[in-house]
């Protein structure tokens, strides 16, 4: 940490380039010569008094007591910046790829045309978002403020979009760490000779249960289910024992104990702030690349895995002219890269502030995308081996979609492998650090928003409050933890979290780029980096990113997914449910344009120029000496 002396007049301080610097009596940040004279009033973030030149040397000799004070109390201490800059990399890439890039992709691609999708979701990234990755990178790196603290910076009265944001993370929180509780119950499970999702003769299993892959002659009907289905919906979601969303049934506790030790994980992970966060991620966002890698090769050798192969990239040209494929494009790179939730704000209001977070924006997007890539592969190769043992096509056995993929279709593949058990061990060990990188951001976007918004009372108790984050979100998750709980997460995770994230975005972009101005935020990055963003990114940010947004929100407005799970149709008033949740978050932006013009003195234009215009360090007189107070 910086420490530098009170300066008189005689002994200017200095100002680094790219560094804010005032002269003229303003308070300035900068290095002391190393001939400066050390004095008793100093302050603790680099920043030092100068006495304007119209001081004389009484002034210079009898400074207030009061005024040393003044100075330790406006300005904040050194921020926490990340131990290395592969703990950032690593903690963006960790966030960015998640559970989402294994079973949403690899269902969307083939779905939507197969290799002839990879155009459209190309053109979406290039054009929407990435762009929106750089920018969130580049707000963050520059104010140095989290999700809610840092829209006083830029246009306060869409400060309640911080707020959504904070409230959106606990919704995901809330079905998000249910599924990695699932996987959890499986890698427990998978510590055996056989798998128990291997065969028939289980407490929970039916009559209509059918092991394709026994010796013996059996014949597949459509009322036949695999092992590994009942082992999922009858023994670790117990579905059968709810009738749906008007009767959950009671809580699992096996259910409750694996998310208390996924809460306990993520608690201990991100108590101390990104210097400990920073660490684990080197474990939880690497591990899942081996395994990647491990399951691909293993995959490629099987039998029928060309089958799955071809079924995933054959192109099928005619989509393209499909409005819902271009739809589907939007949606997969804009949930996948993930701008809008204020993770990527806070991660990198922890940067140094001259860090290259260009050259980051491009890399992460980068190593997504082809992450995406990579696991269709390593889950179409097992699908092709599935429908090669089935003697069925590879359209059938690719059905389903979501967490069935993973807990019921692969798990099934991998217990019919040799070394079954090796195999399932490292899969739904994957699963889970895939899930914890992408808690750690969201709770941390929420951890970093509050503690720099409210400092006076949580700056000291950091340890404390994320405890009450956890809590509250293992209390939002009880309702996950049912019999009917899967009802609940495929609720969550359509209506709730979807539509109300997309118009963050949306807003977060017109607040940045339409009212703060392109000009000052490409300003701004010069400071940073040296260089202004070109044309390309320009036109991007002003006009094609907020089109990319409005497309993928009218779209979902105009024909919302009709939800079914397994053998349930959602009743209309779930959906209906959905929305009510979504816009309890989003309430919170209206709510706070309100608040704002209601407290802000003047006329009804004067309040509205008020609360659109930066809020600025203001100068503060003190006799002859002056500061810059927040």
């Amino acid at each position: 940490m910086e420490i530098t002396s009170l300066n008189s007049q005689k002994q200017p301080s200095l100002c680094k380039d790219g560094e804010d610097c005032q002269e003229n009596g303003i308070l300035q940040k900068g290095v002391p010569t190393p001939g400066d004279k050390k004095e008793s009033g100093q302050t603790s973030n680099g920043y030092s008094v100068v006495l304007s030149p119209s001081a004389g040397d009484d002034i210079q000799q009898s400074i207030p007591a009061a005024t040393t004070a003044l100075v330790a109390e406006v300005h904040q201490e050194e921020r926490e910046t990340w131990g290395k800059k592969m703990d950032f990399l690593l903690s963006v890439i960790g966030y960015a790829v998640d559970l989402g890039n294994v079973w949403r992709f690899p269902y969307i691609c083939y779905q939507n045309g197969g290799g002839a999708f990879l155009i459209p979701y190309t053109i979406m990234a290039i054009f929407g978002g990435i762009p929106l990755f750089y920018m969130e990178l580049a707000l963050g790196q520059y104010h140095r403020n989290g999700c809610i603290s840092v829209w006083r910076k830029i246009c306060p009265i869409f400060k309640g979009i911080g707020y959504t944001t904070c409230i959106i993370a606990l919704y995901t929180a809330f079905y998000y760490n249910t599924i990695m509780a699932w996987a959890l119950y499986y890698l427990i499970s998978s510590f055996t000779a056989q798998l128990p999702w291997t065969n028939c003769k289980n407490s929970w299993n039916t009559a209509n249960c059918t092991n394709y892959f026994s010796e013996d002659n059996i014949t597949w009907t459509l009322h036949s289910t695999s092992p590994a289905e009942e082992f999922y919906t009858r023994h670790v979601l117990q579905i059968h024992r709810s009738t749906g969303l008007e009767d959950l049934g009671s809580i699992s506790w096996q259910l409750v104990l694996c998310i208390m030790l996924i809460f306990t994980v993520i608690y201990f992970s991100i108590w101390k702030g990104v210097k400990t966060s920073g660490k684990v991620v080197w474990v939880t966002a690497t591990f899942p690349y081996i395994v990647l890698v491990v399951l691909l090769v293993r995959g490629a050798t099987l039998p029928g895995a060309w089958r799955g192969v071809l079924f995933y990239l054959k192109p099928n040209w005619q989509k393209l002219l499909e409005t819902e494929v271009w739809v589907a494009a939007a949606s997969q790179i804009f949930f996948s890269l993930g701008p809008g939730f204020g993770v990527l704000l806070a991660f990198a209001s922890y940067n140094k502030f001259n860090n290259n977070c260009y050259q980051d924006a491009l890399v992460t997007s980068a190593v997504n995308c082809m992450t995406s890539l990579l696991s269709g592969f390593v889950i179409f190769t097992v699908l092709g081996y599935m429908a090669e043992m089935r003697k069925e096509d590879v359209s059938e056995v690719a059905k389903d979609a979501g967490p069935t993929l993973l807990f019921i279709a692969y798990a099934e593949a991998i217990a019919n492998m040799p070394a079954s058990t090796f195999f399932a061990i490292i899969f739904f060990l994957m699963l889970i650090t895939l899930g914890l990188d992408s808690t750690f951001a969201g709770l941390e976007a929420v951890v970093t928003g509050v503690l720099d918004e409210f400092p006076h009372i949580w700056s000291k108790r950091r340890e404390l409050f994320v405890l009450g984050v956890v809590i509250t979100c293992f209390f939002g998750s009880l309702a996950t933890l049912t019999f009917g709980g899967a009802y609940v997460v495929k609720l969550l995770e359509e209506y709730a979290t979807g539509p109300a994230v997309l118009t963050v975005a949306l807003l977060e972009a017109i607040a940045v780029f339409w009212f703060y101005g392109i000009t000052q935020f490409c300003s701004d990055v010069k400071e940073m980096l040296g260089f202004s963003p070109g044309w390309f990114w320009r036109i991007c940010w002003v006009a094609i990113s907020p089109l990319f947004l409005l497309f993928v929100i009218c779209s979902f407005l105009m024909s919302p997914p009709q939800l079914r799970l397994f053998q349930y149709n959602y009743p209309h008033w779930s959906i209906i449910l959905g929305y009510c949740i979504g816009t309890s978050s989003f309430i919170c932006i209206p709510t706070y344009m309100t608040y704002r013009l209601i407290i802000t003195p003047g006329t009804l234009m004067e309040r509205i120029t008020k609360s659109i215009t930066p809020e600025k360090t203001r100068e503060t007189p003190c006799g002859d000496i002056h500061l810059n107070a927040a």
